[in-house]
């Protein structure tokens, strides 16, 4: 044997003790989580995350996936995972966003078990997104094969024998109920928060709502605030411009429409977000006050243009499939010169529009009223979404479908909230669900 052999032969023996190298018999069991997924096929990238909530790993993973499920010509994009992994005996929480994922903290359910929770952030929000987006490819359908496949690789490859359930809140319920339809045996049960089940793009049942929720007191104290500040329109409209050059902020039809539909939104995000009636300023108020609190309770984040750029995704969904409202203008004719309903026309994409198609949204009714299985449901009774909830029918508790209202909550009820009884009820069912 030459040096050259001698020399070889040791490098081979040091790489053999050093590393730790798969025999070909070993087994998926045997591989840490990194390298579980690692082996999933479609995973492009994978980063171990810092600990958080009661999870053991953390980790961002990036899936590619294709932009068109009918023309998988038009090429894939990559969208964003979080897995917080806690045990592979334990069941998994998959938190569905409707929107980009804000955290990687445990939500509601899997924090109350203790259990792993994969997040899915929505198709073309945040950076899931394709370099130019064909938003025709955004389809309740097209994201409901987006999170099956994801959830059929990290069950094969990491949680081959646990329980699945999946969750979402709001727009999130939506996404639920519609990855629910579409692939009803992709995850085991489903508990669905606060989530519309709009029929038409300008549901009028929350008119309704808006008419009747509260007391007569409370309906008529909303009003008289809104009237407050279209009597005052032309102060606060100098105090929207102050804070626009201040703050940079634009709106795509002007500030002036932008008061006016900041105005008219009061209602409608003052019963979502159950703000308090005693906070609402009288005739007395300065104009600061008055602008203050309008803006407290209804915010920028909806009409103005960096916040229509960012919530771009969720307008063409709104606009094209699930539904939205718009705003009576009968009751404020004398201010505005007009009695159309003001609606969301202009926050399509740019030089892009397309029909409103309810048929989705009543095929998940359908599906709701005959063939759904294991689905839970949570509700606030002043929350302005619960005007478009879903309703169930007489068979629904032969199948395990549930609905559970707060009394007077809002858009941020959740389990939690319900008194000790309903919690018990509601958990109960879920313990069943998990077994």
């Amino acid at each position: 044997m030459n040096a050259k052999h001698i020399l070889y032969l040791f490098l081979l023996v040091s790489i053999l003790t050093h590393c730790k190298i798969a025999s070909p018999t070993s087994t998926q069991a045997d591989k840490s989580t990194f390298e579980k997924l690692a082996s999933i096929p479609i995973v492009v990238k994978i980063e171990k995350r810092d600990p958080i909530s009661h999870f053991d790993e953390n980790y961002e993973i990036w899936f590619e996936q294709p932009i068109d499920y009918n023309d998988l010509s038009k090429g894939t994009f990559k969208q964003r995972v979080y897995l917080g992994f806690e045990n592979t005996n334990k069941p998994v929480i998959v938190n569905l966003r409707g929107y980009g994922i804000g955290n990687d903290k445990a939500n509601e359910l899997a924090d109350h078990y203790k259990t792993n929770q994969l997040t899915i952030e929505h198709r073309y929000f945040n950076t899931s997104r394709p370099e130019n987006i064909d938003w025709n490819t955004l389809t309740i359908a097209n994201a409901a094969r987006d999170q099956a496949r994801i959830i059929d690789a990290i069950r094969q490859a990491v949680y081959p024998h646990s329980k699945f359930i999946s969750t979402g809140i709001s727009k999130g319920c939506q996404t639920a109920m519609a990855h629910r339809r579409f692939f009803p045996k992709n995850v085991d049960a489903c508990v669905c928060y606060v989530g519309p089940l709009n029929f038409q793009r300008e549901d009028p049942r929350i008119y309704e709502f808006l008419k009747t929720v509260g007391t007569n007191q409370d309906r008529a104290k909303i009003k008289a605030f809104q009237d407050l500040c279209f009597e005052n329109r032309a102060a606060l409209l100098e105090q929207m411009k102050a804070v626009a050059k201040k703050k940079n902020l634009s709106w795509e039809f002007g500030v002036e429409k932008a008061l006016d539909y900041t105005i008219l939104e009061y209602a409608f995000a003052f019963w979502q977000w159950g703000k308090d009636l005693d906070n609402i300023p009288l005739k007395t108020a300065s104009i600061q006050t008055i602008y203050d609190h309008l803006i407290d309770v209804v915010g920028y984040g909806f009409f103005e243009a960096s916040a229509v750029e960012y919530l771009q995704p969720y307008f063409w969904a709104a606009l094209t499939e699930q539904g939205i409202y718009g705003y009576e203008t009968g009751p404020f004719k004398d201010y505005l010169n007009t009695d159309a309903i003001y609606k969301f026309d202009w926050a399509f994409p740019d030089s892009i529009s397309k029909p409103f198609n309810p048929i989705p949204m009543k095929e998940i009714k359908s599906f709701l009223d005959t063939s759904a299985e294991k689905m839970l449901f949570i509700y606030g009774e002043y929350d302005a979404w619960s005007a478009t909830a879903v309703n169930l029918n007489g068979t629904a508790k032969r199948r395990e479908l549930y609905k559970f209202t707060l009394p007077k909550g809002d858009h941020k009820t959740r389990i939690k909230n319900f008194d000790k009884e309903s919690q018990e009820k509601i958990f109960d069912i879920i313990d069943h669900w998990l077994k």
